[in-house]
């Protein structure tokens, strides 16, 4: 019995190992990508970061979080100019295209 419990410890969690691959092939854009979440409410102003988040990115894809349909319509209008806003704060083209979504805000 104590052969199958030293087996045991010999086991890694599935979660470091991710962990770890993923760090390996992380780039610097995605820190610098992350930085869009403390300056968003600056970027798109009061009335946008109140209905809609960042979520996530997938490659230079930025995923946004909107509170309604309502919101996502009017959003898609003004798509581009916030993609321009964001790349001219972050000092690079980082984002290429947003994807909103109905999501938690």
């Amino acid at each position: 019995m104590d052969g199958a419990k030293k087996k045991s410890d010999d086991f890694i969690h599935i979660g470091n190992i991710l962990c770890e691959v993923l760090n390996t092939f992380r780039l610097d854009p995605d820190l610098e990508l992350t930085s869009i979440f403390s300056l968003w409410d600056d970027v798109v102003g009061e009335a946008v970061a109140k209905n809609a988040r960042p979520a996530g990115f997938k490659g230079k894809i930025l995923l946004v979080h909107v509170g309604s349909s309502v919101w996502i319509q009017e959003l898609q209008y003004y798509r581009k100019d916030m993609i321009r806003k964001l790349n001219e704060t972050l000092g690079k083209e980082l984002v290429a295209d947003i994807i909103f979504k109905i999501g938690p805000v």
